[in-house]
């Protein structure tokens, strides 16, 4: 394995711990071409991939005078959290870098090069960007457009369904499946869902199948302010956002006695009325000032077809079971359309069986542009 490989691999460690940091590894070469520290970003606050490279070669007692560092994303240049890995390598001694890809962050995006090449340091720039970007779609999506990348994730039959006529659910996909959602749930800043599921299924929406170092913070569209203040999702301590449209002081008082965040966005009609709806488009750019990187959906489907329709979505990643259950919710309630053409187009990206269940991840067309 390349160092480069091995840094990209580093890096998924942090998938996650890092957020809303971005996913960085970083390996330490010395001129004779032994590897003489690795290392990954902690959780925010905590020290960088480089960093971390570099004590874990002091520990050995490994010198980092003239050595490479392969990193995954551009060293940063700016005092955040922590001071700039840029000047930490300089002042270690690296000869060279050799970096995936360009910080999409403005206050760094291309700055960390140019103060290693003023210091003397080579920079090579390149191997292993197209893996890096995907590690943090989510970053790049919230330091480009400003929102994050939205991720809707459905349990569904073979032939569609979501849930019978009279709701139940539990469960159509396998163990196996439900564990691998759990995964997809912790890699993501925030979990979202709507009044609806809340209500029906009573969920908490944590996740629990797999180890983790931290819990996603909550998000519910409720635009009535009917989430229940003795709802199980408030047993877990994290971070809880609702957003409404309509106030309700009482309401209002009694969740945020449960440590609830309520936040107001309502939406109008096309001609200017008030929708009564919590207005999608704008809470999806408002998550992204919250450093929400990744956002994964896990609603009912008429949420789901709203989120469509407001076209916040960038990926679905859909688990089907070897069932027909006919008649029941779809995946999504949006339309009716009258032609073909009108459908939202996608892209497959990946399918693949996980226990008896297949998992397909699709993208919405040209939503990975940016």
């Amino acid at each position: 394995m390349s160092p480069i490989d091995t840094a990209l691999a580093l890096a998924s460690q942090a998938l996650w711990l890092s957020s809303p940091n971005p996913r960085v590894g970083c390996v330490l070469v010395n001129p004779q071409g032994q590897t003489i520290g690795q290392g990954f970003t902690q959780a925010a606050g905590g020290p960088h991939a480089e960093v971390m490279a570099l004590r874990d070669a002091l520990a050995q007692g490994h010198p980092t005078q003239g050595a490479t560092a392969y990193v995954t994303l551009e060293p940063c240049s700016h005092h955040g959290r922590t001071g700039p890995c840029c000047d930490t390598l300089i002042q270690a001694g690296i000869r060279k870098v050799v970096a995936s890809i360009e910080d999409p962050n403005p206050q760094v995006s291309g700055q960390g090069f140019a103060r290693l090449r003023a210091a003397g340091v080579e920079v090579e720039v390149g191997p292993g960007a197209a893996a890096s970007r995907e590690l943090n779609i989510g970053f790049f999506s919230r330091m480009v457009r400003k929102q994050p990348w939205v991720r809707l994730k459905v349990a569904a039959s073979l032939d569609g369904t979501t849930a019978l006529d009279n709701g139940n659910s539990q469960w159509i996909t396998s163990e196996a499946a439900r564990t691998d959602g759990h995964a997809w749930r912790a890699r993501a800043c925030a979990v979202l869902t709507g009044i609806g599921t809340v209500l029906q299924d009573k969920p908490r929406l944590d996740v629990r199948l797999v180890k983790t170092p931290r819990q996603p913070h909550l998000v519910i569209v409720d635009s009535d302010l009917q989430t229940p203040p003795n709802a199980p999702l408030f047993a877990v301590q994290r971070k809880i956002m609702i957003y409404a449209a309509k106030p309700h002081a009482v309401r209002q008082a009694a969740l945020e006695a449960q440590g609830a965040e309520i936040i107001y966005l309502p939406g109008k009609h096309a001609d200017g009325s008030p929708s009564g709806k919590v207005d999608l488009h704008v809470m999806v750019m408002d998550l992204g000032q919250r450093d929400i990187n990744e956002l994964h959906v896990e609603a009912g489907h008429k949420l789901n077809g709203s989120l469509l329709r407001a076209g916040v979505v960038d990926e679905l990643l859909v688990y089907l079971a070897p069932q027909l259950l006919g008649v029941g919710a779809g995946m999504s309630n949006f339309g009716p359309l009258t032609e073909l053409s009108q459908g939202i187009a996608l892209e497959f990206k990946s399918a693949e069986m996980v226990g008896k269940d297949l998992r397909v991840l699709s993208r919405v067309a040209n939503h990975d542009t940016f």
